[in-house]
């Protein structure tokens, strides 16, 4: 009996003290003189705790309680004391701060600095949400922040979370406590699986089931090169109402599949309608089209129509703000009020074009079937067996090339009928930059040359955007440090308007710090500033996959003169790499003949997503490729 006893007293202690360890403001000095994190010495700061409860009442509103404990180890860390909490716009008094606190170690106590009411602010972003912000006092190295705030919801409102941080997460959970006639679809995504436990719960009088969903010892999420969005591998769970069921009185079901959220969102008055007004254009778009009979004639027509006469407005979505009449008469509108519009009139030109519905890459990728899963909208023709894929929003978009923001895995195609299909949004087409480069080499180290480099496809786009955006002043200042600080003159580009041509940029360049005197010899890199000197897959492993955005190619065609007097002693020699998967190529060949010296160089990626199980090859493969790009020639004196 005594053993019993002293068993439960113990069990109920401990029970207690992780009570206790959970509560608000029981922060302890050794928490305080921690220097740094015990798993991540790097890290400049950690999540200790933070929990949310979300208590959804039987009338479907939501009220909703966060509590979070942040360590800061580093000065960098200072920005994790800068909270941010969305709300409703003209709702912020739907969040509530309860409390918040500084603590800090002062002559070996514990002191805490309270929040003032100067350091709560509301930012008033848009139309559609509000920031609450909340910037902590006494803030240094060591220092721990605590606050807790309340949150009420909307009817049927429930709550997305996200477990891990990119800090390191020592606790982490979500609890709901949900009556029974609503049932929920738990969507789950990251590489770690939360610890789930569910029991019977009773909330004012009524039958519930309360499930909490936690993690210990998270990771921080590691930025790694060639990421489109970070946030698609985040552990992290999201709530979709799937049901309410009240006996003898209601039972309603909620869209649950693509097809059912796709026929839902085409219904709806600000989308598919919106396809069958045709009255604004129509007399213009006839002569647009007018003696143009070819498809694609009729496509790109129709495009380049669209991109002069309505601007975007920077703004996303999938349903108009304006409508498509309005945007046509004020020359502006959102993503959904320029291409369903594009949509419009390629259908009135005879076209079978429809709308795909998308999820940017900065909205992530759309892993469950929900209305917000999409928040965007492109076109799509069907030209016989080809799909031609156009976005009217971005002024040098063409057929098949859309903007960045677009390329996210899949979208989803809805027919004039509701039906749908998946749509594969990877570009199939490589788009490739092209050098040819000529330079002679003087006998005092001096480079003089010239350069021409062409641009196909998304690398087009993408230098018509940097070239409008930064000018032609800036954009060369900033060539010229990024070449090696050389020295460019005679610049001229050509094509720059005319999306169906390739860009081209040409300049003289010279420089005097290209290369390396010793003795009576020449060291140079024969590429120049063109190789790559720098491995962007450092990691032994990857836990993310590789996201390229599109296959391409940078192919040199150089030409080199040496000076009178010198001769060749040392070449590298030529190579080839082939990656396993069809993933890429390298090839490297070089010549020599009297005084000129030829090299022919391909780097070609087939993909535009490369796995994690891929990554071992292709991280190989690049430091193949730059160690054979940055070999030096030597010439001798004669």
């Amino acid at each position: 009996m005594r053993n019993l006893f002293l068993f439960v007293f113990l069990f109920f202690t401990l029970l207690k003290s992780s009570a206790q360890d959970l509560a608000f403001s029981t922060i302890t000095i050794a928490a305080l003189e921690e220097k740094a994190h015990p798993k991540d010495s790097a890290a400049v700061g950690a999540v200790l705790l933070s929990t949310v409860k979300v208590n959804l009442k039987m009338n479907g509103s939501t009220e909703i309680v966060t509590h979070k404990r942040i360590k800061i180890y580093k000065t960098e860390g200072y920005n994790l004391s800068n909270i941010q909490i969305y709300c409703p716009a003209g709702k912020s008094n739907t969040v509530a701060i309860v409390k918040a606190f500084t603590y800090n170690l002062e002559d070996g106590k514990v002191v805490k600095t309270k929040l003032t009411s100067e350091s709560e602010f509301v930012e008033k972003t848009n139309t559609n949400f509000w920031i609450k912000k909340i910037t902590f006092p006494n803030v240094k190295e060591g220092s721990i922040v605590e606050y807790e705030y309340k949150e009420w919801g909307g009817f049927l409102g429930l709550y997305n979370w996200n477990f891990q941080e990119n800090i390191p997460v020592n606790y982490s959970e979500v609890k709901t406590i949900i009556p029974d006639p609503y049932v929920f679809k738990k969507n789950i995504k990251g590489l770690y699986t939360p610890k789930m436990i569910s029991k019977v719960a009773n909330t004012y009088g009524y039958s519930a089931t309360e499930t909490s969903y936690s993690f210990q010892n998270l990771p921080a999420m590691k930025e790694e090169a060639f990421v489109n969005n970070i946030n698609n591998y985040r552990s992290s769970i999201s709530f979709e109402l799937e049901s309410v069921a009240v006996p003898g009185q209601l039972y309603k079901t909620f869209s649950t599949d693509w097809v059912s959220v796709t026929k839902t969102i085409y219904d709806f008055e600000k989308f598919g309608p919106e396809l069958n007004k045709t009255g604004y254009f129509e007399e213009d778009l006839k002569k647009i089209i007018e003696g143009k009979n070819n498809p694609n004639a009729k496509i790109t027509a129709i495009l380049e129509y669209v991109k002069a006469t309505v601007k975007w407005d920077d703004y996303v979505g999938y349903s108009c703000i304006r409508g498509v009449r309005k945007a046509y008469k004020e020359k502006l509108g959102n993503c959904a009020d320029i291409n369903l519009m594009l949509t419009a009139m390629l259908r009135y030109a005879g076209l079978t074009a429809n709308p795909v519905l998308i999820s940017t890459r900065s909205n992530g990728i759309a892993f469950f079937p929900n209305l917000s899963a999409f928040n965007y909208v492109i076109t799509a023709v069907e030209n016989g067996d080809e799909m031609i894929l156009l976005d009217a929003t971005d002024k040098y978009s063409a057929p098949n090339v859309l903007p960045l923001r677009a390329l996210n895995w899949f979208g989803r195609l809805v027919r004039k009928d509701g039906t749908s299909e998946n749509i594969d949004l990877a570009p199939k087409k490589t788009s490739a930059e092209n050098f040819s480069v000529d330079y002679t080499i003087e006998a005092n180290g001096q480079i003089n040359g010239k350069v021409r480099h062409q641009f196909t496809e998304y690398n087009a786009l993408a230098f018509r955007n940097k070239f409008e955006k930064d000018k032609q002043e800036t954009y060369l200042i900033t060539l010229e440090e990024q070449l090696g600080k050389i020295e460019i003159t005679d610049y001229a580009q050509s094509n720059l308007n005319d999306v169906l041509l390739a860009p081209v940029e040409s300049f003289s360049f010279s420089g005097a710090d290209l290369c390396e005197l010793i003795g009576d010899k020449i060291y140079l890199n024969p590429m120049l500033f063109f190789a790559n000197t720098t491995n962007p897959f450092k990691q032994e492993k990857r836990e993310y996959p590789i996201d390229f955005g599109f296959p391409f190619a940078e192919k040199y065609n150089i030409n080199i003169r040496i000076p009178d007097g010198f001769t060749l002693e040392t070449i590298p020699e030529a190579k080839g790499l082939v990656m396993e998967d069809d993933l890429g190529t390298f090839k490297y060949n070089i010549a020599f003949n009297e005084n000129m010296l030829q090299l022919l160089i391909t780097h070609q990626i087939n993909v535009p997503i490369v796995t994690t199980e891929q990554y071992a090859t292709i991280r190989e493969y690049y430091k193949e490729m730059i160690a054979k790009q940055t070999q030096k020639i030597v010439l001798k004196k004669i």
